[in-house]
């Protein structure tokens, strides 16, 4: 007697095992934390019936086991698509909250079906425009004048019109990086000189601003997701999200440098303008408001959530620079400034139904030291060992405080995070 190959393998639960890994790798591919990942496979698991579910998370692999009665399944999945989608994201969101009990493979797999069909919110301009917004509100933040937020406009969003061109047709991410970085840069040099010729010497002593023309490539979502990856133990994630970060950083830092020591140019941080207390606290709201918001729609946002994105960073962001002005050391402002982020967003995000990771990060992903972290790759590279040492202590005591006041906040505002189970 012969028994069927079929007849021995648990047809159902492959079907179930199959759906919940899927939903883990769109998770995956929208950018947010093994953590986020990790709970929608629990939530579609025990929607679809099954007795228990664990996964082990990194940036690009899922390794996951589904367990139902004796027999469990364990499959492994890769997702090569690095990126953020917040508007994929809140879909995926919405599916895992809202199942229930009793869903079968097909009303799953029908509703990811539909949310993979999603299309960018935005055409290439839009897009490149929004990295032009960002990257000129920052330029303003880092003691830019009116040269500089112009020139890192046009650089910035071409910067970003080449990124997505290239990366649209999946060339290498790190070489994609280190081109968009090259051209942002030459572009503003290019404004800078054109400036100075038709000016009379207009766009002398404005050079340096070229270090915020490429801000748009630091990969804040890593970065942030990363630490509290970390913060929640765990770190096979948390490193490979740190270590991609460090990776992108080091593309975009090298084609800094190059075309540092090409033209000969030095990245020193500008002095503060001299404008009026009430006008300076003034556009300050406003370029924290448009950097915010600049980057949250560069990340896929509906226009919806990159508004409240904006609003709260714009609070956290101005309380920063000022208790910095105070004299408060810039880690411990930041700190304190990604606390208030991680509590409005907690109040705000369950009020509009949104993900509260497309609200926090954006939020501060615009006190992320890009500026100090190109420094250092250009001081290093220049044998600058003081210079290059101070940047990069900076940098690194203030992404740590980022990740402290988020996790902070989190702890005290989400059971899950205040409580190991």
């Amino acid at each position: 007697m012969t028994t069927r190959e079929d007849d021995l393998e648990p047809v159902e639960l492959i079907r179930q095992s199959g759906t919940v890994l899927r939903m883990g790798k769109a998770m995956l591919a929208s950018g947010t934390g093994s953590y986020r990942v990790k709970t929608a496979m629990q939530q579609v698991a025990a929607a679809l019936g099954l007795d228990r579910h664990q996964a082990h998370v990194t940036l690009t692999e899922i390794t996951a086991t589904s367990h139902r009665g004796p027999i469990f399944r364990t499959e492994v999945a890769e997702v090569r698509a690095i990126g953020v989608n917040a508007h994929r994201l809140e879909a995926l969101t919405h599916l895992a909250n809202g199942l229930r009990p009793g869903a079968t493979v097909e009303q799953v797999n029908a509703e990811l079906d539909r949310i993979e069909r999603l299309r960018p919110l935005y055409p290439a301009l839009l897009n490149a425009l929004f990295a032009a917004v960002a990257c000129g509100a920052f330029a303003f933040l880092n003691n830019g004048g009116p040269v500089e937020v112009l020139g890192v406009f046009l650089a910035a969003g071409l910067g970003q019109a080449v990124r997505r061109y290239f990366l649209h047709r999946h060339v290498n991410q790190f070489a994609v990086t280190g081109v968009a970085a090259a051209v942002s840069c030459l572009v503003y040099l290019g404004f800078v000189e054109a400036l100075d010729a038709l000016a009379d010497g207009a766009g002398r002593g404005h050079e340096a601003g070229y270090i915020s023309a490429v801000l748009f490539l630091v990969p804040g979502f890593a970065l942030v997701t990363g630490a509290l990856d970390l913060a929640k133990f765990d770190f096979s994630a948390g490193v490979a999200r740190e270590v991609y970060a460090l990776v992108v950083l080091l593309a975009a830092g090298i084609s800094v440098w190059a075309v540092s020591w090409v033209t000969g140019l030095v990245p020193d941080p500008a002095a503060a303008l001299a404008i009026p207390a009430a006008l300076e606290l003034v556009l300050r709201l406003v370029a924290s408001f448009l950097g915010v918001l600049g980057f949250a729609l560069l990340f896929n946002s509906p226009l919806r959530m990159a508004l409240a994105a904006a609003g709260i960073g714009m609070v956290a962001n101005v309380l920063r620079l000022e208790l910095a002005d105070l004299g408060m050391a810039m880690q411990a402002a930041a700190m304190i400034a990604t606390f208030v982020v991680g509590l409005l967003a907690a109040v705000v995000a369950p009020r509009l139904r949104l993900p509260r990771i497309t609200l926090s990060v954006p939020a501060v992903v615009i006190m992320v030291p890009g500026a100090a972290v190109y420094r250092t790759f250009v001081s290093l590279n220049n044998g600058d060992a003081e210079v290059a040492v101070t940047a990069g202590v900076q940098a690194l005591f203030v992404v740590i405080s980022i990740a402290i006041g988020l996790a902070a906040a989190r702890i005290l505002t989400d059971r899950a995070w205040g409580f190991e189970r």
